[in-house]
């Protein structure tokens, strides 16, 4: 005989796989069972009734849109509350950028011309030519090539660098996408 816990996951197994295929009882079983448990993560977080709420209804569409994609039907319990914990962190970095006040006048914002401003713009200027720097032969000469000022045109790229046209979206794509992933440039930019 099986244990109650295993029996359970399997239970759950069973209504994920059959709410995939559309079956709309399962559906509804599934809800019924996770719904509690979903709302319980998601206050963990300290929300406001509302948006605890949101984050359950956002975390069941989510469910919808790709349970049929999951690999072990198993895990949906796991997988729920995975993702009812990344739409609570959403909603609370939602609510920290948020400024409310009814003086548009408190908001204090940078002058460009001011000296913080210009210091605060040189070390971005620095790190982002640093991390260009740390990029592989090709994709640094485009990436820096594309940072003259002006900006040269994909024809000028091609004639300075001996490129295909062709080539140089993908290659600038390759290059963004590690640029996005170096902690050093991201670190700078946050912190300034």
């Amino acid at each position: 005989m099986l244990d109650q816990p295993h029996r359970r996951q399997e239970d759950l197994s069973c209504l994920a796989r059959e709410a995939a295929a559309g079956d709309e009882r399962a559906w509804t079983d599934l809800v019924a069972r996770l719904d509690g448990v979903l709302h319980t993560v998601a206050r963990r977080y300290r929300l406001p009734a509302a948006d605890v709420d949101d984050v359950v209804q956002t975390t069941w569409m989510r469910a919808l849109a790709h349970l049929g994609r999951l690999n072990d039907p198993a895990a949906i319990a796991a997988w729920l509350i995975v993702t009812v914990r990344r739409e609570a962190m959403r909603t609370l970095q939602r609510a920290t950028r948020e400024v409310l006040t009814g003086d548009a006048q408190a908001i204090e914002e940078l002058d460009p011309a001011s000296p913080e401003a210009i210091a605060i713009e040189r070390e971005r200027h620095a790190a982002v030519h640093g991390a260009v720097g740390r990029l592989p032969g090709r994709q640094r000469l485009v990436v820096a090539t594309m940072l003259d000022s002006p900006a040269p045109s994909y024809e000028q790229i091609s004639s300075r660098l001996a490129m295909p046209v062709g080539s140089i979206g993908p290659t600038r794509d390759r290059a963004i996408a590690r640029l996005r992933d170096d902690a050093d440039l991201a670190r700078a930019v946050s912190s300034s």
